[in-house]
């Protein structure tokens, strides 16, 4: 995979909203909600042009029984993927366009993690700046070591998650 940080893009939301209406298609009763998150999220955010999709379902479980529906729009299932209690999948293969990231209505923990995340760096558009600046400079450090990558932005995200959880319990 190559890494490739670019500027902001205002089609992400609209990229969004398109693959959320073929979500909603499938999952139907069994979706709770649908969030954009990730760096796409945040308006002017420098990003890997990835939509991540968070999905509030029913029942974690019964979302495996949707695998051949989302390999019919072109997801790779990935089961768990390292966190406990998620479903995750991706869209584009080594030209990775989509990830969706689904948990079950009651894991609070992972949901409020990325809603508040993205919501923080929405709010502190210095915070925001910093990161984009991170992003940049390490897909220039790692432009095909998406480990690399990942792990140069590990410390700075765990820090930023955590004043964002702060911050939302704050601000409730």
């Amino acid at each position: 995979m190559i890494i490739k940080v670019i500027d902001y893009n205002q089609n992400w939301s609209s990229d969004y909203l398109k693959e959320e209406q073929s979500i909603r298609s499938i999952l139907e009763e069994e979706l709770v909600n649908s969030f954009h998150i990730g760096s796409t999220s945040v308006p002017g955010l420098k990003a890997k042009p990835i939509i991540d999709i968070l999905l509030v379902v029913n029942d974690i479980n019964k979302l495996d029984s949707f695998s051949n529906q989302f390999q019919d729009i072109g997801y790779e299932v990935m089961g768990e993927f390292g966190i406990t209690g998620r479903r995750y999948f991706r869209k584009g293969g080594d030209n990775r366009t989509h990830q969706i990231h689904a948990f079950q209505f009651d894991n609070i923990q992972e949901i409020e993690r990325h809603l508040s995340f993205r919501d923080y760096l929405r709010q502190f558009p210095e915070i925001c700046k910093e990161y984009g600046q991170l992003k940049s400079k390490l897909g220039d450090q790692y432009p095909t070591d998406i480990d690399g990558y990942g792990d140069g932005k590990d410390d700075f995200v765990k820090k930023i998650e955590k004043e964002a959880l702060k911050w939302h319990w704050t601000n409730r």
